[in-house]
């Protein structure tokens, strides 16, 4: 990384203790800054996988999170850190990274504050509860007294605005699994992990809401931020502005890549063989456009620039 802080403490509390970060923290927080902070350093210290991650990828994970007036706390669910694996372009060795990612309540929670949603939901059904649905007359009827087991069948998405606009979208489980398939960058794409694996329905929420209100829901710039930020891998540069960095990979490419250099290149793993554990969202949808591909800057020239998805 071209831009990335110079810091003898190469920590997260290092970081943290740097002016520039500092002040950019507190010039978005304000009196939140240190509530805010200390959050970011329990949770890192919760959390191993995290921990073992490169530092200023989770600070800069963090400020986004912050710019968007989020908490980052996993049991509240609005918005999340999480590692992957990147390859650094310049050394050819795979590193452990932050990215941040949005969960189905941050969407709900940024669409709210805009004053512009008279009603907003998204939710799961379940097997029973579905009597039809009408997708070109948007007519979804369902009987929440008819479920006959927790399997889940579907999930749904809808809003009406103070206009009186209003627009309902309804997913199959078939469907979101389709989805999630076409738009998995890992060797075994049907292969569940990462946040997919440990919470299918909250992710499959997030699929259905994201999409909802990216094309038909009122975008504020904050929500449009997110939008473009979800996701994604960010650093910092020297000013303390975040830089967005593009460059997730699978596990399975990395255990790829050790395979065919096995007998040619030292590689920089003591781990086994799934070293870490990796989100699957990896490719922006190639369907609905919802995510601009971001240009390459002078942060991102140094890794694969590839585009996450969700």
């Amino acid at each position: 990384m071209t831009n990335q802080l110079v810091n003898q403490n190469n920590s997260v509390q290092g970081l943290l203790k740097n002016p520039a970060i500092q002040k950019k923290f507190n010039d978005v927080l304000k009196d939140k800054s240190n509530s805010f902070t200390s959050s970011l350093i329990s949770l890192v210290n919760g959390d191993g996988n995290l921990s073992d991650s490169e530092p200023m990828s989770i600070v800069a994970s963090a400020m986004q999170a912050a710019q968007l007036d989020l908490p980052i706390e996993k049991q509240l669910g609005l918005a999340y850190i999480v590692p992957f694996n990147g390859k650094d372009r310049a050394t050819g060795k795979w590193v452990k990274k932050a990215q941040f990612m949005l969960g189905y309540k941050g969407y709900i929670q940024l669409a709210q504050r805009s004053g512009q949603y008279r009603k907003l939901t998204v939710d799961v059904l379940y097997e029973g509860e579905l009597i039809y649905w009408d997708r070109f007359k948007e007519d979804l009827k369902y009987d929440m007294n008819a479920k006959t087991s927790d399997e889940v069948v579907g999930y749904f998405g809808h809003f009406e605005l103070l206009n009186g606009f209003e627009k309902t979208v309804y997913w199959t489980k078939e469907q979101v699994e389709k989805h999630r398939i076409e738009n998995n960058k890992a060797k075994d794409k049907r292969k569940l992990t990462g946040v997919w694996a440990s919470n299918y329905d909250a992710m499959a929420q997030k699929t259905v809401i994201r999409n909802l209100l990216s094309k038909w829901g009122i975008l504020s710039v904050e929500m449009q931020n997110a939008l473009v930020n979800d996701d994604t891998v960010n650093d910092i540069d020297n000013s303390g502005q975040v830089q967005r960095v593009d460059v997730t990979e699978s596990v399975d490419d990395v255990q790829v890549e050790i395979n065919q250099n096995a007998n040619t290149e030292e590689l920089d793993f003591n781990q086994s063989e799934d070293p870490f554990p990796i989100q699957e969202e990896q490719e922006a949808p190639k369907s609905n456009n919802i995510k601009p591909k971001a240009e390459t800057t002078p942060a991102s020239k140094g890794f694969e620039d590839i585009e996450p998805g969700f």
